[in-house]
């Protein structure tokens, strides 16, 4: 009976262990608290959210889970992170571009929003230093009707220059205003673009219209674009806009039926109803 050399047993016991322990290393479950990210155009740029969304599971939440009158954390495992591509203004107060840790401080009637430049706190928000805060803001929390499971952070209401960051859990929903003052560096992009060889007639027409300015010059705009490109049934449909806007019912309702003419050519039903609808309200 050949005997067992006890070197070569010793090294294939550690290569079953090895083994199991790399096996183990690899078992992925589901993450209690899954990771998201979020990127959202906004302005002139982007807004991004890193985050984690842990799960009511039926435990309360503000004022017990998550105390009021301390700081958290904004979600759970690393930090709550947000980045501006572009500088903003939150609640009216400066920010500049560039990623920041997001903290709060919940209270039954009113939050205290943070943005920190220390992007490694974690939970240990025990921590947390203020002489790091770039800005703090206070807002009033609303009540939802209806239950947000995970926690969540988006951004609602988007407009060219303005937008809300609603952090949400539970029946808890918080808002805070986000602004970007773009009109002056949008008003001289416009007069360099008309200046050039190629002009965005339709562009500049689009954010006059959206920002309530000269109607009158957003209409010879337009006019120029749907010369430019005839069968463009959105380009057409924007000057319909325009002109009921400026109450010339009449124009804005042959421009919406040639909408509906390019549109239907185009097979686009979504412009179709949209030039539909417009004339339905010209002739109320």
């Amino acid at each position: 009976m050949k005997k067992l050399n006890f070197s070569s047993v010793a090294v294939a016991c550690l290569f079953v262990i090895s083994s199991l322990s790399v096996a183990h290393a690899q078992l992925k479950v589901p993450a209690a608290s899954p990771a998201q990210t979020t990127k959202q155009s906004f302005a002139l740029g982007d807004i991004t959210l890193d985050y984690s969304r842990p799960a009511v599971k039926g435990r309360a939440i503000f004022g017990d889970l998550v105390p009021y009158d301390k700081v958290w954390r904004t979600g759970a495992n690393a930090t709550t992170k947000i980045t501006f591509s572009s500088d903003v203004k939150l609640e009216g107060k400066e920010v500049k571009a560039g990623t920041y840790g997001l903290f709060t401080i919940p209270g039954k009637s009113s939050w205290e929003v943070m943005l920190s430049k220390d992007l490694n706190l974690g939970a240990n928000v025990g921590d947390y230093k203020k002489e790091n805060e770039v800005v703090r803001v206070q807002v009033k929390p609303t009540t939802l009707a209806n239950r947000v499971e995970n926690f969540t952070i988006n951004i609602a209401n988007i407009l060219p220059n303005s937008a809300v960051l609603e952090i949400m859990w539970d029946k808890t929903r918080v808002p805070v205003a986000i602004t970007a003052d773009i009109d002056q560096t949008i008003v001289k992009n416009i007069e360099a673009s008309l200046a050039s060889d190629k002009p965005a007639y339709f562009e500049a027409a689009s954010y006059y219209y959206d920002t309530n300015r000269d109607l009158k010059q957003a209409l010879g705009w337009v006019t120029k674009a749907t010369e430019q490109n005839p069968k463009a049934f959105w380009v057409m449909l924007l000057k319909a806009r325009i002109e009921l806007k400026l109450k010339e019912k009449a124009n804005a309702i042959a421009s919406a039926e040639k909408t509906v003419a390019l549109a239907t050519e185009a097979k686009n039903a979504d412009y179709v109803k949209m030039a539909n609808d417009l004339i339905a309200s010209a002739k109320k």
